[in-house]
C-alpha cells in the first residue's frame, strides 16, 4: 500500500467520529471555517492545550476543488480531495469537535466573551475566536465556465501553470494578477493570450514586460462571451467591442484572473476591512478587536496559496494561546 492511500484510508475512517462544538461549555478558541488555515489554527490551538472547536459550512474550502497539488512541500501530487483527507484525518486524531453544514449568522460579545449564532440556533462561546471563511474566486458569469471548471478552466496560474506546459493558455483579466499570471505562464505555456474586456488596470511596468514578450498575445476591448469544448475546453468565443465583431480563439485552458471575493460579509462591523473586504490583520494574524484573529484568503495578506493559510492558521492559535495567557484571572 503506498503513503498517499495510507494516509487518506486512515482519515477516512476518522471523518465520522468527530463530535460537534458543544453549546454548554465555554471555549478558549472557536474555529469559523473548515479549510486548511481554519484546520491548522485548529490542530495548533489543541496541541497548545486549549479547549478548540470549528463551525464551518463545510470542511475543505477551496481546496477540494483543486485537482492537483504539486507545490504543498513533502506531499507531492495530491488531489485537493486527498490533501484534504489527511488534513482533516489529522484534525479527527486530537478528537477536535467540528460542527458543519450551519452558516454562522451573528457574531457579538456578552461578558468578555464572544457569543456566535448559527442558522441552527445554536449558541456558542469562546474566549477568543477565528475567522478562517476563505474566498470565492471572481467569476466571468459565461455560458461553459462552469461546466469546464477543471476542465481547462482554471483561477489560479500559480497553482495550475505547471499543467499547461507546452500548451496554448489564454488570461482573462487586466489587472496586476492577470498580466503577472501571463508572463508566468509564458516560461512553460507554448503561448499565452490576454483577452480584457476594456484597458489595462495594471501597473505599467508590468504591462511594459508583457508587451516585450513574443509568446504573448493581447487582445483588449474585447468581451469573452462563451467557453466552448466537449470533453474539455478548445476555445472561447469573443466579441470586438470596437468592431463587433465575433471570433473564435483556441485554447487548451483559460484561466480567470479577475480577483477574488472574500467571505467577510458577515465581519463588516465586526472587525476592519480594508477596500477590497479583506479582513485586516497584523504580523501575528490578530485583528482590530482584541481576541480575534484572522487566517488565509479571508485576510488583507497577499499570495492566496494552500501553505500560507495552513502557516497563518498556526500563527493565530499561537497568538491567541499567547493573547489568553495573559489575561487576568477571575479568582471569584
Amino acid at each position: 500500500m503506498d503513503f498517499n492511500l495510507n494516509i487518506n484510508l486512515a482519515s477516512e475512517a476518522h471523518h465520522s467520529i468527530n463530535k460537534p462544538v458543544r453549546a454548554d461549555i465555554i471555549y478558549d478558541h472557536l474555529v469559523i471555517g473548515g479549510g486548511p488555515g481554519g484546520l491548522n489554527a485548529a490542530l495548533y490551538a489543541k496541541r497548545k492545550g486549549l479547549e478548540v472547536g470549528i463551525i464551518a459550512k463545510g470542511v475543505g474550502g477551496q481546496l477540494v476543488n483543486t485537482s492537483l497539488v504539486e507545490n504543498y512541500l513533502g506531499l507531492n501530487n495530491y488531489s485537493g480531495d486527498s490533501l484534504m483527507s489527511a488534513f482533516r484525518g489529522h484534525v479527527s486524531d486530537l478528537e477536535i469537535p467540528i460542527t458543519e453544514g450551519v452558516e454562522v449568522t451573528d457574531i457579538g460579545k456578552e461578558e468578555g466573551l464572544f457569543v456566535i449564532r448559527t442558522d441552527s440556533d445554536k449558541v456558542f462561546r469562546t474566549k477568543t475566536l477565528l475567522l478562517a471563511t476563505g474566498s470565492e474566486p471572481r467569476r466571468l458569469g459565461i455560458k461553459g465556465e462552469k461546466e469546464f471548471a477543471g476542465k481547462g478552466v482554471a483561477y489560479c496560474a500559480i497553482c495550475d501553470a505547471p499543467f499547461f506546459k507546452n500548451r496554448d493558455v489564454i488570461i482573462a483579466g487586466g489587472g496586476n494578477s492577470a498580466v503577472e499570471a501571463a508572463i508566468d505562464l509564458a516560461k512553460v505555456a507554448t503561448s499565452v493570450t490576454i483577452v480584457h474586456r476594456s484597458k489595462f488596470r495594471a501597473d505599467q511596468i508590468l504591462v511594459d514586460q508583457l508587451y516585450t514578450n513574443e509568446k504573448i498575445t493581447v487582445h483588449l476591448e474585447t468581451q469573452i462571451e462563451e467557453i466552448l469544448g466537449e470533453q474539455f475546453m478548445t476555445s472561447i468565443q469573443v466579441l470586438d467591442k470596437h468592431t463587433g465583431e465575433k471570433r473564435i480563439i483556441q485554447a487548451d485552458g483559460i484561466f480567470i484572473e479577475i480577483g477574488n471575493l472574500p467571505n467577510s460579509g458577515l465581519f463588516k462591523d465586526l472587525v476592519a476591512l480594508n477596500d477590497q473586504g479583506e479582513v485586516i490583520v497584523n504580523y501575528k494574524n490578530e485583528t482590530s478587536v482584541p481576541g480575534i484573529f484572522a487566517a488565509g484568503d479571508v485576510t488583507d495578506g497577499p499570495y492566496k496559496q494552500i501553505i500560507i493559510a495552513t502557516s497563518e492558521g498556526a500563527k493565530a492559535a499561537l497568538s491567541a494561546s499567547e493573547y489568553i495567557n495573559k489575561q487576568p484571572i477571575n479568582r471569584q
